[in-house]
């Protein structure tokens, strides 16, 4: 019991560390303050709708936290640009599934799941990046993430476009569902904003 306590223990502050890197990277980066936080949340009530474990639910929320981390490696000019983003500017951004995956890989208790981050911005369809899978080759917390991280990509203000309101985002989510995203994710996602709603 001692031994499991001074792991959990050492998984705790390793993990506080990385997240003092993810909060010193968003507080660079005005967009994406606090993204990273919601996201987790939002992939939380995801998985608790899917009934998984509590275990894989603290994985996919660390996963959560630490999915944009790849973002250290991407110049602050380009994340901050107002305009269009060149072809050049875009093949930088879409490295940094690759580069957060690499880092999280050799976090011992993530490095099983760490292909999340990977393909957190692959699509259904195989439209994504950076590999191009499809359906069943994503993994399901992959599939989760992409659709907190869209709906709170669309909710939150860019330097190139506004923030769409809760209505809007959520006839997005049912516009690209199937082809973006999961079917059965995207239907809880808008079932878990309708119920707040309501509330």
């Amino acid at each position: 019991q001692y031994t499991y306590l001074l792991r959990i223990k050492e998984r705790r502050a390793l993990l506080n560390s990385i997240l003092q890197i993810v909060k010193i990277m968003e507080a660079k980066d005005v967009y994406t303050a606090g993204h990273s936080v919601r996201v987790a949340e939002y992939c939380e009530n995801i998985a608790r709708e899917l009934r998984l474990n509590e275990y894989s639910i603290e994985i996919l929320k660390n996963l959560a936290n630490l999915h944009d981390i790849g973002k250290v490696q991407i110049d602050l000019s380009l994340l901050n640009k107002p305009g269009r983003l060149s072809a050049s500017d875009w093949e930088e951004i879409k490295r940094h599934p690759i580069v957060g995956y690499e880092i999280v890989k050799e976090i011992t208790f993530l490095k099983d799941n760490a292909d999340a981050i990977l393909y957190h911005h692959e699509r259904m369809d195989g439209s994504g990046y950076p590999y191009g899978k499809k359906g069943d080759e994503i993994p399901l917390f992959a599939r989760i993430l992409c659709v907190a991280d869209s709906y709170d990509a669309m909710t939150t203000e860019r330097p190139y476009r506004r923030a769409l309101n809760r209505k809007e985002a959520i006839l997005e989510l049912k516009r690209n569902s199937g082809t973006q995203f999961d079917n059965e994710i995207c239907k809880i996602m808008i079932k878990i904003l309708e119920k707040e709603d309501q509330e």
